[in-house]
This record gives structure tokens, C-alpha cells and sequence, in this order.
């Protein structure tokens, strides 16, 4: 394959990066002198536009290969992937039109465009060096995308804390790739499996399976590796937290899973009740339950809704753990489905939190008492977005949950598969429910404070917020939508 050929399957990613150096230019010669938000309306207008375009090229001209042994592997699964990371960059930049954090606003948008690149070259490697290098450039991003809000000490500490985690979990990630490569002699997926086949447990196969599991287990926010997410969720600025909680899980979770399902192939193990073998499953069956407990039951006594978001979003990382646990077709189209709709739901929640920090002043529980007489069109779309995180039929939450928990239990049947870590989920999904409420309480049922005003949303951010609501309800209603277009997906792909 030329270089040409290279190019052409790259388009859609040379797409976002000349629309993010095209951000960077219109900011830097045109709009310096105009007013803040202006500069956000065109420069946001660019990079939606690019983003677009990218999405219309995939949709009309799809591709099908395989260049350079799994560097870049474009099928219409992958596709998908992009299409639904490209969209929420799109709502994550209409969310920070309104947004007053930063003067720097070509390079905040730049920054949002280029990790989406390393997450969209993320998705379509089966090579570990391509993994490693666009995980580090999306990381990259995520890192100074945290820190953007100059006028806060908590948003530097928050990417502080983020960045030095984060080299830890890659240096964690480096070593375990580095020890497949010595172990395998191969750096494509499928060709590491069958370097691995026949060698069984061998100890220091276990010992990168544990390095490797680690540093995924860092990007995803699962428990043990959680400690950066609930201070980067609330110390970063909201369209920033909001882009980390949501693209950044779709991508991760997909490469995830692909290493596990095609890299350490033949190395699973069991965690069935009454079944457990030693491999990779197990592994991230104990991390899938810890994030489960942890995460819900630490998110009952926030009294910020960031934090409260944060700690919601590693209880959610421990329900998709469980589509990568079941390692089949059905699970992956479960993930992505699950991710796809979790992102939109938590993009949605972080522009009302955004919303409400600008009119209140911060992000509290107590700021959002009687909000659905100050602002009843963003309460009522914060009650869909909240409703569907916990699951409630018939929005997209509860289908998300459903078909991971059906593709769980069909695993290992002959030992009721992960029957047992599915009653976990669904008793933890009880509990998150609660506090889920808790935010809804204090929406319809509290009054507002003495002399609190009306709730100022701007027409664009409401309009914003109603897409997301509509597309929490229409996925829900009609998952097929969704799920079959995955399922087409992954049947041109040989996945099936």
C-alpha cells in the first residue's frame, strides 16, 4: 500500500486536522480584537462544520482495509465509532459557545479537535505502537483541556493530578506492551495471539496482561486507577469535563476492548460463578465490581454535581466493563450502543450543570433548588439526561443496560456466565437511582433561595440541550436505529 492509499484512508482525520489548524488561523489573524463569545460562535461554527464534513465523507464514501499490518484498519465498525466521536464534538463545542473560562479560543477549540484525531486513530489501530502513540496524543490533549480555566487554581491542580496519573498508567501501559512484544514477537493484535498461543499463563504473560489491564484501567476511570477522575471532573472547565466523560470513554473502551478480545485471545480465563480461571477476564471482573460499589455508593454524599457526575461515571465504567468481560459480537455492539448513548446523556448533564454554575455561581446541589421555575426547559431536559444515566425505560439508558446485561449472562452459560456480576449491576443501578433523584429533588421539589433570580439560558445552549434530550428519548424509543446499524456494521466487518 502507498502512502497515497495511507492518505485516502485517513481523510476523515486530515479533515479535523486542517479544520483545527483552520480554527487556529481565523482566531489568531481575524478574531483577536472581537468580543469572547463571537469568537466562540464562528470558530465553534468551523469546527462543526469540519466535523461534518468528515462524517458526510464517511457516510458517503466508506472504506475497507488494512494498511501497513494493522496501523490503520478502517471497516464499517470503526466507522461508526468515528461518526459517534466526531458528533460529540460537535455538541461538546456548542456547549462552549456560551463559555467565558478562557480568551484562548482557537487554541481551546484546536485542543478539542486534535484529541478527537488521536481517539479517531485510536479506534482504527490493531497495532500496540499506534494505540500507544494516539493514546498519548488524545491524553495529551485531555491534560491541557483540563487545565484551560487560568482563573481557577483547582482547574491547574485538577490537570495536575490528571497528568501525573496519566504518566504513571502510560509507563504501566508501555512496559506491558513492551513485554507482549518481547513475548510474541509482533506488534498487530491478531499476530500477538498467535505468538501467545500455546504458551498458557506464562508468568510474565500474566504480568502484562496486569500492566496492560492497569493502564486501560486508567483511561476508563475503573477502580483502583479512578483517583484523577473525581478532581479532573470538577476542577476542569464543564465543556472540558463533559468531552473527558463522554469521547474519551467511547474511544477507550473500544480500544480496550480490542486488545483484550484480539490481543490476549486465548488468555481469558473465566469469572463464572463457581468458575473462575486465571486470565484477563477476571481480572477486569473484580475492577468492573469495585467501580460498580465504589463509584455509586461514594456518588450518594457529593454535594457538588461534577463530583457527583465523576463518581457516576466510574460506576458506569463498571457496566461497560462487563460488555468487554463477555468478549463476543453481541457485547461490542452492546458497548458501543451503551458508550454512544452514555456520552450523549452526560454531554447533555454537564451543559446544564454549565448552565447553572454560569446563573448561580457554582455547582452545587443547593444551586440547582428550584430550578424548574428559573429555567423549565433545561430542568426538564436535566430530568431526561438524569433519568436515563439510572436506567429509566424507555429511554436510552435503560436499553444501554439491558443489552449489556443480556450479553453478560449468555457468557459461560454452563456456570450462569456473570450472572452473579449482573445482579451486582442491576442492585448498584437501585442505588444510583437514589442519588440521581437527589439532583431531581432539589430541581422540582426545593424552593429556590430568598431572592434567587430567574435563570438566564441563552436560546442556543437550550436548543443544544433539547437535541441531546431528543436523542436520549429517540435512541431509547427506537434502539434500533443504533443497534442495527452496529450489528450491519459488524457483519461487513467479519465480526458476527
Amino acid at each position: 500500500m502507498s502512502y497515497l492509499d495511507l492518505l485516502k484512508l485517513a481523510v476523515p482525520e486530515t479533515i479535523v486536522v486542517l479544520t483545527a489548524l483552520a480554527v487556529l488561523a481565523v482566531d489568531l489573524i481575524s478574531l483577536r480584537a472581537l468580543e469572547t463569545r463571537l469568537r466562540f460562535v464562528i470558530g465553534g461554527m468551523i469546527a462543526c462544520a469540519g466535523c461534518a464534513v468528515a462524517i458526510v465523507w464517511m457516510l458517503v464514501l466508506p472504506a475497507h482495509a488494512d494498511a501497513f499490518g494493522g496501523m490503520l484498519v478502517v471497516d464499517p465498525l470503526t466507522q461508526i465509532v468515528k461518526i459517534v466521536l466526531l458528533a460529540l464534538v460537535i455538541f461538546t463545542v456548542l456547549i462552549s459557545v456560551e463559555a467565558t473560562f478562557t480568551d484562548h479560543v482557537g487554541e481551546y477549540l484546536a485542543l478539542i479537535l486534535l484529541a478527537a484525531v488521536g481517539m479517531m486513530f485510536l479506534v482504527s489501530a490493531e497495532d500496540i505502537l499506534m494505540i500507544f502513540v494516539a493514546l498519548e496524543l488524545t491524553s495529551l490533549s485531555l491534560y491541557i483541556l483540563t487545565a484551560f480555566n487560568k482563573r481557577n487554581l483547582r482547574s491547574a491542580e485538577a490537570a495536575l493530578k490528571y497528568f501525573l496519573f496519566g504518566g504513571m498508567a502510560a509507563a504501566f501501559t508501555l512496559f506491558g506492551l513492551s513485554l507482549i512484544y518481547g513475548l510474541s514477537g509482533a506488534t498487530n493484535l491478531r499476530a500477538i495471539a498467535a505468538g501467545l498461543a500455546g504458551k498458557g499463563l506464562d508468568p510474565l504473560v500474566v504480568v502484562a496482561i496486569v500492566m496492560t489491564v492497569i493502564g486501560f484501567g486508567f483511561k476508563v476511570a475503573a477502580v483502583p486507577f479512578h483517583l484523577w477522575a473525581p478532581d479532573a471532573y470538577e476542577g476542569a472547565p464543564t465543556p472540558s469535563a463533559a468531552f473527558i466523560a463522554s469521547g474519551s470513554k467511547v474511544a477507550s473502551f473500544f480500544i480496550a476492548a480490542k486488545v483484550m478480545m484480539l490481543g490476549f485471545a486465548g488468555a481469558e480465563g473465566s469469572a463464572a460463578f463457581h468458575g473462575f480461571l486465571a486470565g484477563w477476564v477476571p481480572v477486569l471482573a473484580v475492577a468492573a465490581a469495585l467501580s460498580m460499589i465504589l463509584g455509586n455508593l461514594v456518588a450518594i454524599v457529593q454535594s457538588s454535581v461534577k463530583r457527583l457526575l465523576a463518581y457516576s461515571a466510574i460506576a458506569h465504567a463498571g457496566y461497560m466493563l462487563l460488555a468487554v468481560l463477555s468478549h463476543s459480537g453481541q457485547s461490542i455492539a452492546s458497548l458501543i450502543y451503551y458508550a454512544a448513548t452514555y456520552g450523549l446523556t452526560t454531554i447533555g448533564a454537564f451543559g446544564v450543570v454549565a448552565a447553572v454554575e454560569a446563573g448561580a455561581g457554582d455547582d452545587k446541589l443547593t444551586s440547582f433548588a428550584g430550578l424548574s421555575r428559573r429555567a423549565p426547559v433545561t430542568s426538564f431536559c436535566m430530568m431526561i439526561f438524569m433519568l436515563s444515566l439510572a436506567g429509566i425505560p424507555p429511554l436510552a439508558g435503560f436499553f444501554g443496560k439491558f443489552y449489556l446485561f443480556a450479553a453478560a449472562v449468555k457468557t459461560g452459560a454452563p456456570n450462569l456466565g456473570l450472572l452473579w456480576l449482573v445482579i451486582l449491576a442491576i442492585a448498584m443501578s437501585a442505588v444510583s437511582l437514589y442519588y440521581y433523584l437527589l439532583v431531581l429533588k432539589q430541581i422540582y421539589v426545593a424552593d429556590a433561595p430568598t431572592g434567587a433570580q430567574k435563570i438566564r439560558v441563552p436560546a442556543l445552549q437550550q436548543v443544544v440541550l433539547a437535541l441531546l434530550a431528543a436523542g436520549v428519548i429517540l435512541f431509547g424509543c427506537a434502539p434500533e436505529l443504533l443497534v442495527g446499524a452496529l450489528q450491519r456494521a459488524m457483519a461487513a466487518s467479519g465480526l458476527n
